[in-house]
Formats: C-alpha cells, structure tokens, sequence
C-alpha cells in the first residue's frame, strides 16, 4: 500500500471514529478519540465486545464509562511510551559512554606520541629530522585537538538529550498516575500505594485507615446543569481533599464521583477527624456558575472510614470502608461514618 493510500485510509478511519462518538454523544477528547479508533481497528476483542453490549443495550456512555474504557483497554499506550523512553535513555546513555571510551583511547594514542617524541629527541638528530619530529607532533597535536573538540560536541549534544529524556520520562510516569481531570493520583496508583502502605503498617506495626468518599445526588447535578459544571464540582472536591489531607497521605480518585485517601500512621478517630474536615469544608462551599455568576447550590459529601487489620486482603479493607461509606448515604448523606456504625 502507498502512503497516500495508507494516509486516506488513516484519515477515513479517524472520521469513522469521531462520526460514532458523535452520535453516541461523546465528547471528542484524545482519551475518548482512542478508544473509538481502538473500537474500529477491532483488534482489541475485549473492547470490541464491551463497546458492542453497550450498544446493544441501548445504554448512555456516561463520562465515568468512558474514562474507565480508557483505562482498563487502552491505558497501555502510556506504558509503552514508559518502556520505549527507558530505551532511549539507555542508548543515549550508551553513546555517552562510547564518546567517553573514545577519549581515552585517544588520549593513550596521543600519550604513546608524546613518550616515542621524548625518546627520539633524547637521541642524536640532524636537523632535518628534528624538523621531521616536530612536524609529527604538531600534527598529532592537532589531531587530538580536532578529535576533542568533535568529541565535546557530541558529548555535550548528548548529556542534554539524556537530561531532556530523563524530565520526559518523569513527566510520563507522572501522567500514568494522575488522573487528568482532577489531578488526583488514578486508581492504578491508589492500588498500588495501598500495597505498600499494607506492608509498611505489618512491618512496623504502625495504624493504616482508608476512606472512601462520594459526592451526594451527583448525577443529579450532572443531568442538571451539565458534565462541564460537573467537572467543576469534581475539581473543587478535589482541591479539597487535597488541601486537608496529609503530606504522607495519598488522595485518589477512585472513579466517577467517588475518592480516596490513604492514611498511613492515622488511627480510626484521626482518619474520622480528618473526613470530618473535609466533609465540612466542602459543605461550606457554595458552587457558581463561573459564566452567569449564579450560585448553584450546595455540595456535599458522604464519607466511610476504616482501619486496616494486619495482615488482611486490600480488597477487605476497601469493602469495609465502602460499607462504611453507603451506610452514611443510607441515613441521610452529608455524614461520616465508620466500620464502628455498621454493628
């Protein structure tokens, strides 16, 4: 195939792909751009099948849906980008290292010069042939002045694409465990950080609570005034949570309108005070509209809190802290509850 036949084609499939979001009313980000061109290359059978039993039940691609098949079918692009920029840092630190032996073998050339010039000037010589001498030496000299001015070149050119490469990799790694809306870290790393966390708290015997939060009738507000005010409110959750938590806590999104927070060294009554913190600084916060300066109301939150038991499954300690959780929304919303309220 051509390259203009390959580029018609290319660009056939990506309108293909923005056409089905728009009818599916999807919003065209690169995230959910990705998924659809994925759904039309049709390689990825898991998403072929997911995306077909949505269609077929008629269902609504909610932002959450979207975000999670990202996340669960096309996420690996990013660690691919990780793997390949590792790749490339290590040839690049490679190439330093070969400019560098360079260097030295021709220093040790340029030495073995310098000894064989110093032993034959210590013999008898004519005139012609000290001529001859000084002549080589001088050239060599230049040489090696030539040959390390290249070499500098290059090695400078070089220690600057493996800083620029190192700050991309850092920004990659960043990005694969941030959430993009909210800023908070992703799923993947909450379930990550928990892992270590676990360990950390058996090892030294140290307290670990978990909560988990959810944002009161969001779906409401959302079908009320729309995804980007919705997002708005996610983001002021968000700064919220962040500003009342901990330096050595971690505050994830866990999905859609639903967080988390890692708590190491924080008992059951510390982790309680510090959701009542935030459960009570987002209730006194009132959401805008940021066009119309309209004051849209009230957000509030309900949040379960539990404590970690040494030794067991993260899946437990989530289950309990969720439980904790429905149990505030089952009696009333806007409260915080802990495993010590489910009996």
């Amino acid at each position: 195939m051509t390259n203009s036949n390959q580029l018609a084609e290319a660009s056939d499939q990506a309108r293909n792909a923005l056409d089905l979001m728009e009818r599916h009313q999807i919003p065209a980000t690169p995230k959910n751009f990705a998924v659809w061109h994925a759904y039309l290359d049709g390689d990825n059978l898991n998403l072929v099948n997911a995306i077909d039993s949505m269609l077929a039940s008629d269902a609504p691609f909610s932002p959450e849906q979207n975000t999670e098949f990202f996340n669960k079918f096309c996420n690996g692009n990013v660690e691919n980008e990780l793997k390949e920029m590792g790749q490339r840092i290590e040839s690049a630190v490679a190439q330093v290292s070969a400019f560098m032996g360079i260097a030295v073998t021709g220093a040790s050339q340029y030495g073995s010069s310098l000894e064989a010039f110093t032993g034959k000037l210590a013999e008898p010589q004519t005139p012609a042939g000290l001529s001859n001498l000084v002549t080589d030496i001088i050239s060599a000299t230049r040489t090696m002045i030539e040959v390390n001015n290249q070499l500098s070149h290059r090695l400078t050119t070089s220690v600057k694409e493996v800083a620029q490469l190192k700050k991309n990799l850092e920004t990659l790694k960043r990005e694969s465990t941030v959430d993009h809306l909210t800023k908070l870290f992703n799923r993947k790393w909450f379930d990550q950080v928990l892992d270590q966390s676990k360990l950390e708290s058996d090892s030294k015997s140290t307290p670990l609570s978990l909560m988990m939060i959810d944002i009161d009738f969001f779906k409401k507000f959302n079908d009320t005034y729309g995804h980007q005010l919705g997002d708005q409110v996610l983001k002021l959750v968000a700064r919220t949570i962040t500003d009342c938590v901990g330096e050595t806590d971690t505050a994830a999104r866990y999905g859609g309108e639903e967080f988390s927070v890692i708590l190491p060294d924080c008992s059951l009554t510390q982790a309680m005070e510090k959701a009542e913190l935030i459960r009570k600084t987002v209730a006194g916060r009132k959401v805008t509209n940021r066009n119309t300066g309209k004051v849209l109301g009230q957000v509030t939150l309900s949040v379960g809190v539990a404590q970690y038991t040494n030794g067991e499954p993260a899946p437990d300690l989530i289950h309990r802290a969720d439980q904790s959780l429905y149990f505030a929304k089952n009696n009333g919303r806007n409260r915080v509850c802990t495993e010590t309220d489910l009996g």
